[in-house]
């Protein structure tokens, strides 16, 4: 048992201290040596739990990145549990909510975007990875949840793209919290949160020509 333990501390470690290298430097900077020398492990190590480099950058998406994702969704669901048929500004507003104001914590929002953000520039097999297990599934969600208030003869594209919009929107507040103090002179506080949660709500729905 002891043995065991030894063997997932040191495969989570190696997980952690890659994911905060690739995602800092990106991954042709990052070295297999430099990740073992941060782990405090060999390359043994490395090559036991993972095989290469791009097993252990795959990992990290999987094992990393996969899972932070599912617990925003999850919240989403959360918060519409016990709807039947909620609302869009429910929906809209759940969503904007798990994004903004939960449940990761800011170091965890950090190397989340830093990383999605090198996928969207260069994509690699974490790109389809994300697109299938994260973006694909949320994406179906949210057209189940909004299209019946758009009406029928939305076309699929048309769908499609106010849906990103609504997403993009929402990400684009979550993770560009720099930029947004800056030219808002807002901290993200709970209470800028919460008027930024009703904000994105509000604006998303006019956007969407729905005043539900």
């Amino acid at each position: 048992m002891a043995r065991e333990n030894r063997k997932r501390f040191s495969k989570d470690r190696i997980l952690d201290v890659a994911e905060e290298l690739f995602a800092l430097k990106g991954y042709d900077a990052v070295t297999v040596r430099e990740i073992t020398r941060r782990a405090g492990c060999n390359l043994a190590a490395v090559n036991y739990h993972f095989g290469n480099k791009r097993n252990l950058y795959l990992e990290v998406f999987r094992a990393r990145w996969v899972p932070r994702a599912g617990r925003i969704r999850k919240q989403v669901r959360a918060a519409l549990r016990g709807q039947v048929s909620p609302s869009p500004r429910a929906v809209i507003r759940a969503l904007a909510g798990a994004f903004i104001e939960g449940p990761l914590s800011d170091s965890e929002r950090e190397r989340h975007s830093q990383l999605m953000a090198r996928e969207m520039v260069r994509p690699t097999e974490a790109f389809d990875l994300v697109a299938s297990e994260v973006m694909g599934p949320l994406f179906a969600d949210l057209a189940e949840l909004l299209a019946p208030a758009m009406g029928n003869d939305l076309s699929k594209e048309g769908l499609a793209l106010k849906i990103q919009s609504v997403l993009g929107m929402v990400i684009h507040f979550n993770f560009a919290r720099v930029a947004v103090t800056r030219m808002s002179g807002r901290e993200y506080d709970a209470v800028f949160k919460k008027r930024l949660v009703a904000h994105i709500t509000e604006f998303c729905l006019r956007g969407l020509g729905i005043d539900q």
